[in-house]
């Protein structure tokens, strides 16, 4: 059986490394791939949204089965484009997609179906929403609408925060036409959670879950990047809690988007927040998660193509979703600078790994040899019976894997530790 799937960065990675578990998978393509993937799959230099040759190249090679991993090419639709020449797909097509396109359309889903969120205001204009922000309570956050590398989010703890993130979006468009619409909304504290969720439109499997850590400096500090490790599953999150979840948000919002025609196949994640009055969704994406995939998909023991499968043929309900017990934990190894400026072009040496899945987000492969060349380089994952002995598997063996100006945080699973000691 043939297998394509789009994108090339860890999460792709993670994906392949658990699709080839399947004895039925021969062959599998990764469009355009990485240096690291290319030891799990043929990679083949075509874009994630060069959608009319990600078609063309399904036709000409009799692809079986395709996974869209990334959001943009989702968002423009490519599972529409292969449905279409004949090829089955997982992920959302290109209405269920907006989910995650436009947080506007997300939150006033969310509103018209009483599913718990922050209270939002939408803006088109500048002026009016500095105006909001100039009397809105403090601290904020400012959101554009669109698709943003996972760093569209500015948390503004003062007014002139609020005002430069209003005008850096609507003004200078430092996110382009992302930012032409940004959503305000009110501030959450708590505990985050991520919870991917396998789902045919009706029925839905949530997946062990998960904590990111997005800041790039130890303690939750620094900017904003697209994920600096995560472990699973989240000690905060309770069966009480998932209970709850699945009540008052997971299938009211699969029930919802089918009420509006836009029915989700695919993975769907929710981003939550465990506030003191109950969790709240924090935001949805269209896909799996990166880096969240990297510790989620190693605890799981079903067979992950025939959940695809399952998701895209509506028979979910009939198909075992069973993750082991323990714990998983990622690190990610980045490019110093990140997620700013940064060189790249060091080698890479993975020989010192002992125990750990490395998960290849950003190198290239010349000659045989891995150099680096993105922000994110490397997802370095361990399993474990406790969190504790995944960690600790994970930075033994970042401390034996090597590149020039290679940068990781060394307090990741610090807070779940925290909470499973309480």
């Amino acid at each position: 059986m043939k297998i394509m799937v789009v994108g090339g960065g860890g999460r792709e990675h993670a994906i392949i490394k658990k699709l080839k578990e399947n004895k039925s998978v021969t062959e599998i393509y990764a469009l355009p791939g990485n240096g690291g993937i290319a030891a799990d799959a043929v990679c083949v230099n075509i874009g994630a949204k060069d959608i009319g040759k990600i078609v063309d190249f399904a036709k000409t090679n009799v692809v079986d089965f395709a996974v869209v991993a990334p959001d943009d090419p989702l968002v423009l639709g490519a599972v529409d484009a292969l449905e279409s020449a004949g090829v089955p797909c997982f992920g959302p097509d290109k209405k269920a997609a907006v989910i995650e396109g436009s947080k506007r359309f997300s939150k006033e889903l969310m509103k018209k179906y009483g599913i718990p969120t922050a209270a939002f205001e939408t803006f088109t204009d500048v002026e009016s929403a500095l105006e909001y922000v100039a009397h809105c309570n403090i601290p904020v956050v400012i959101k554009a609408d669109g698709l943003a590398l996972g760093k569209g989010v500015i948390i503004a703890k003062s007014r002139a925060e609020a005002a430069d993130a209003v005008n850096s979006m609507m003004r200078d468009k430092k996110f382009g036409d992302s930012g032409t619409t940004v959503v305000i909304e009110q501030f959450l504290s708590g505990p985050e959670v991520s919870v991917l969720a396998f789902t045919d439109g009706k029925t839905v499997k949530p997946m062990v879950s998960s904590m990111d850590h997005k800041r790039a400096g130890n303690g939750d500090t620094g900017l904003n990047t697209g994920g600096m490790g995560t472990i699973a599953p989240n000690p905060f999150y309770t069966d009480e809690i998932a209970a709850e979840c699945m009540e008052k948000i997971f299938l009211p919002t699969i029930n919802a988007m089918c009420r509006e025609g836009r029915a989700f196949k695919g993975c769907l994640y929710f981003g939550l927040m465990l506030t003191e009055d109950g969790p709240r969704v924090i935001e949805y994406n269209c896909r799996f998660g990166d880096p969240e995939t990297q510790v989620v998909l190693p605890l799981l023991e079903s067979d992950l193509l025939e959940i695809m499968q399952a998701c895209r043929n509506g028979t979910l309900d009939k198909t075992e979703v069973r993750f082991k017990n323990g714990a998983a934990a990622c690190v990610v190894m980045a490019s110093d600078g990140y997620p700013e400026k940064y060189d790249t072009g060091f080698e890479i040496d993975l020989s010192g790994n002992k125990s750990s899945e490395v998960f290849v987000a950003g190198a290239k492969l010349e000659s045989g040899v891995l150099f680096t060349s993105g922000g994110r380089v490397l997802g370095v994952t361990a399993v474990g019976d406790t969190l504790d002995s995944a960690l600790e598997t994970a930075y033994a063996d970042v401390k034996r894997i090597t590149f020039k100006n290679a940068y990781y945080r060394d307090d990741i699973g610090a807070r779940a530790l925290s909470a499973f000691k309480d």
